[in-house]
């Protein structure tokens, strides 16, 4: 009778780990191997954007002028999250992006930039579903806009290949509400290409965006980050 009962337990206690495996080891096996790395920021130092090379050219272009954003730029962005349990950062991104900046003595008078929210993917069918629809609605909000409010100084303009990093202040059109940002920045003209990376902070709530939570399956913070990675070639 002892021998019968200890066996029960035993078999009680093997399907018991077995399910913890099953519950807390296969989402993390799932979101740390079979989910892919995580996407590093987007910043000038991972060269992630084309136009990044590692033997300077010669800068031909002046810099004062009109500069277009060219292939290779990419926005997107980043938010922690707890997805099945497990702690993950969500990352989405595009390549989807349009604008220019003016330099005249010695300044950026203007910048602006725009992403097409409606083409931000992740290594996630399901979360772009909901990023597409209950959360950022971008069949009504299709794009988001950075446009400076006030010139950025370049004095001393820097040389060619030396990286810097200015402060850009402006507005940030995201979900079809408006707010004033301070961004820092980071930059480097090599050769014909003036390469532009940084990241907003923002807030959910700031933006009349619906938290990204969704109930027994991923809980997120109530803030997030856009970040960019810009080329600028002489428009």
């Amino acid at each position: 009778m002892q021998t019968s009962s200890r066996r029960r337990w035993t078999i009680v206690g093997i399907v018991a780990a077995v399910l913890i495996v099953v519950v807390v080891g296969g989402p993390f096996a799932y979101i740390h191997f079979f989910s892919g790395s995580t996407p590093a920021k987007l910043s000038i130092s991972n060269g992630s954007a084309s136009g990044t090379t590692t033997t300077l050219g010669h800068a031909t272009a002046p810099l004062d002028g009109t500069w277009k954003v060219s292939s290779g730029s990419q926005a997107g962005y980043r938010v922690s999250e707890i997805l099945f349990g497990q702690s993950a950062t969500a990352v989405g991104r595009t390549s989807s992006v349009t604008g220019q900046m003016v330099i005249a003595a010695n300044q950026v008078t203007s910048a602006t930039f725009t992403v097409d929210m409606t083409t931000v993917h992740s290594n996630r069918s399901e979360r772009d579903s909901q990023f597409q629809g209950r959360i950022m609605n971008t069949a009504q909000f299709p794009h988001a806009t950075f446009t400076t409010s006030a010139p950025i100084t370049l004095s001393p303009v820097p040389a060619n290949g030396v990286l810097v990093h200015p402060t850009a202040t402006g507005k940030l059109t995201l979900h079809g509400v408006t707010n004033s940002v301070t961004v820092p920045l980071s930059a480097r003209r090599t050769g014909n290409v003036i390469q532009v990376s940084g990241s907003i902070p923002v807030t959910f709530a700031d933006y009349q965006i619906n938290n990204p939570s969704a109930a027994g399956v991923v809980t997120t913070q109530d803030h997030g980050t856009v970040e960019f990675l810009l080329n600028f070639t002489p428009a």
